[in-house]
């Protein structure tokens, strides 16, 4: 008799609840992947909201306690139009006061500061006109750079080292740190005959001076006028 080995019979259904089902894995995967980027997205969202209305309540408290923004540092934000008015605005000569030499001059404002005298080294910032056209002056640039302030020593001989126009020397004589003064200055005390630029000679000169500071310390350099 012959003997034969038979192999266990294998339907269809047993063959399909055996096979391994990778897509199904697969699928289940990305569904739980999309589901956590979804929810981490979520809280970012969150987050970024909150931290959104954290930083608009702060820089709502900070304009609120804000002080308001001044001019030139003082209390009237305006202060320095009304300054910049003063200064433009036409002095009638019989206001002017009487100073050495011919000269006149009109305090827009006396300060509270050291007073010039002969030897003092003082900064100044100047302007120089003709027929109310400005020709020279140490405020260019002001908004960028503060100017050029003119350093000069009083009471220096026109033409040595630390003099200055002579009716800018005499004008500046009296003022106290802080003034702001105009003065006239006839031909003798400013180019004489000389014509410079488009000022011809024998000129009277307005000159605006403001008295910034006047210097104690020996030690430094003097400044030379600067045109502009």
């Amino acid at each position: 008799m012959a003997w034969t080995l038979r192999q266990p019979l294998r339907t269809a259904s047993s063959t399909a609840q055996t096979a391994p089902q990778p897509r199904l894995r697969v699928a289940t995967r990305a569904v739980s992947h999309r589901q956590h980027a979804e929810a981490h997205a979520e809280a970012s969202q969150t987050r970024r909201e909150l931290l959104a209305g954290a930083i608009a309540a702060a820089v709502a408290g900070a304009v609120a306690q804000a002080p308001p923004a001044n001019a030139l540092g003082t209390g009237d934000p305006l202060n320095y139009k009304k300054d910049l008015a003063r200064r433009r605005r036409k002095i009638p000569e019989e206001e002017f006061k009487d100073g050495p030499l011919g000269l006149k001059y009109y305090d827009f404002e006396e300060g509270g500061g050291a007073e010039a005298r002969v030897g003092s080294r003082v900064a100044v910032h100047y302007d120089i006109k003709y027929r109310n056209i400005t020709f020279m002056t140490s405020r260019q640039g002001m908004g960028v750079t503060g100017g050029t302030p003119l350093g000069f020593d009083v009471g220096t001989t026109a033409g040595e080292a630390g003099s200055t126009l002579p009716g800018l020397d005499y004008g500046v004589r009296g003022m106290r740190v802080g003034g702001l003064r105009r003065v006239l200055v006839p031909p003798e005390l400013a180019y004489g005959n000389l014509q410079v630029g488009e000022i011809p000679p024998n000129s009277t000169l307005t000159l605006d001076i403001e008295l910034l500071s006047i210097k104690t310390n020996p030690l430094g350099y003097r400044t030379k006028l600067v045109e502009g």
